[in-house]
């Protein structure tokens, strides 16, 4: 089907209203009819494109649980009642109007003992069917304590609950491609622990903060931050915990905005590679070490959700087969029983860190927000050598500069401060920036293979397909209007201020040039003099 087929079909019909496409059935719709779908972790980017796309295109889901927890002095009535705001939900409620009288609000907490539910709550959830568990701190900077709880403990309370539910069909539990990235080839298996599951919970339960803290750097050994390192463990919990019920791993890599669906270039965060076009969108990030030939392994949001879902759907059309094959060998290997899929983007369309800024660049100067503090310039810098004295250069001198400025006139000094946050997120990131590593997605190649014809129109997950520049030219607008909060109304007013402030960048270069020179011929003159 061409793209301008697609786009009519799409325009012309909701997603629901389509049986078959060139004669095939669409079978994950009618998987997920009649059913009762729990969904922890529903208030952060994925799970909010996630419950989007299930109410969308299973119209017929019976009942939609979220987890729901006090927030920011807003109470979970409060957070729920304001959830379904969000422009991302826009062309659900024009195809599905009445979505909202399947979708219940359970008040959770993932991070609490026994999830933080009520007993009413907890006996409410016994006729969950499937479970989307998504919830996770994806902080790198965690402490120990707080990843520990929401990423293991959490998933551990949450598996043990799925198991007093007599009619799960699918368990999906959402990793990341990085949970092993101690190994330079991650293959779709399960690979030792860092630690037993019980034996790190009952760490963080005897130690106290203060000593908790300074045995962070023993405990994650090899692992760059408490992210990755309670992701590993976490698979293990998984592993551990889900004999008895149908389990899978999906482990995303880092994921970017939406191609497609339901919007374009829509995302709701400024985490990792997001952030860094953003950064240097607005003229603030000018340096990263980052190995401008290595491989950003990046995936769209709207991709990864296809592929939980077909996920999901997979493995309940397993599920008797793969329990069948647990009670007739208690030994199996553990990814016939508990699948892992390695969603990336390496392994079928690799981009590089290079080109990935590059596009980013081309598109970003053709739609510059009003909210732009100066003229892009931007580095990737192999060599930390050379990234710390771009960062002298690029940030601190200028942020000196304009401080003090600020502070002659009156006002606050705020650049220092921001670059501060801005070469600590840098730092952090480096460790993925600055590395490639190798993947095996057999298992995700071989679902796309299992899936109809229709299935694959609805939930289309093939990144094979993709293609990156038409990607970015519509995620630029998207960060533009989604992030900045900047209507293309204002496109011609961004770009009159882009325009000076391309002025007023080369007029301060030519000046700094200038000076150079004049300091340079003025040193040799002193010399010369001496002579």
């Amino acid at each position: 089907m061409t793209r301008r087929s697609k786009d009519y079909l799409e325009d012309t019909l909701d997603m629901s209203e389509i049986p078959n496409i060139n004669g095939s059935q669409s079978e994950i719709p009618q998987f997920f009819t009649g059913c009762n779908v729990l969904i922890t972790g529903g208030s952060g980017f994925l799970g909010q494109l996630l419950i989007e796309k299930l109410l969308r295109c299973c119209p017929d889901i019976k009942k939609l649980y979220i987890f729901m927890r006090a927030k920011k002095e807003k109470t979970p009535e409060q957070r729920f009642e304001e959830h379904f705001d969000d422009p991302v939900y826009d062309k659900l409620k024009k195809e599905q109007p009445n979505f909202s009288t399947k979708v219940i609000m359970i008040q959770a907490d993932i991070s609490k003992l026994d999830l933080g539910l009520s007993k009413e709550n907890r006996e409410c959830l016994l006729d969950t069917n499937v479970i989307f568990h998504a919830a996770a701190t994806v902080r790198f900077t965690e402490s120990i304590r707080i990843a520990v709880n929401i990423n293991i403990r959490g998933t551990k309370q949450l598996l043990l609950l799925a198991k007093e539910m007599p009619e799960l069909k699918s368990f999906v539990y959402v990793s990341t491609a990085f949970s092993q990235c101690i190994n330079n080839f991650i293959e779709e298996r399960y690979y030792p622990s860092p630690m037993e599951t019980d034996n790190i919970l009952t760490l963080v339960n005897i130690v106290d903060d203060k000593k908790l803290d300074k045995f962070t750097p023993t405990l994650l050994g090899d692992w760059p931050n408490s992210y990755t390192y309670t992701k590993a463990i976490a698979e293990d919990t998984v592993r551990q915990y889900s004999i008895g019920i149908p389990v899978c791993i999906v482990r995303p890599s880092i994921i970017i905005s939406t191609a497609e669906e339901p919007v374009s270039g829509w995302t709701n965060n400024i985490y990792g590679a997001i952030g860094v076009v953003m950064g240097s969108a607005v003229g603030l990030l000018r340096t990263l070490h980052c190995d401008p030939n290595s491989v950003a392994d990046v995936v769209p949001a709207d991709y990864v959700i296809s592929q939980l879902i077909a996920a999901g759907w997979d493995t309940a059309k397993r599920r008797n087969t793969l329990l069948s094959i647990e009670n007739a060998n208690p030994h199996v290997p553990e990814t016939e029983r508990v699948p892992i899929y390695n969603y990336v983007s390496i392994c079928q369309n690799p981009i590089t860190w290079k080109r990935f800024m590059k596009l980013n660049e081309m598109y970003g100067v053709q739609v510059p927000s009003t909210h732009v503090f100066w003229y892009y310039i931007f580095f990737l810098n192999k060599y930390k050598f050379m990234h710390d004295i771009c960062v002298i250069i690029l940030h601190v001198i200028p942020a000196v500069i304009v401080d003090t400025v600020l502070f002659l006139i009156g006002r606050k000094p705020m650049l220092l401060k921001i670059y501060k946050k801005i070469n600590y997120f840098t730092y952090v990131i480096a460790y993925f920036s600055t590395q490639e590593w190798r993947f095996s997605n057999d298992a995700v190649v071989k679902l796309w293979s299992r899936m109809t014809p229709a299935d694959r129109q609805i939930f289309n997950f093939n990144i094979n397909n993709l293609e990156w520049e038409s990607y970015f030219k519509n995620m630029i607008p998207g960060l533009r209007l989604y992030i900045a909060k900047d209507p293309m109304d204002t496109l011609d007013e961004g770009r009159e201020k882009y325009r000076r402030l391309k002025i007023y960048h080369y007029s301060l270069l030519t000046i700094i040039m200038v000076l150079l020179v004049w300091g340079v011929i003025s040193l040799i003159n002193r010399m010369m003099s001496f002579l």
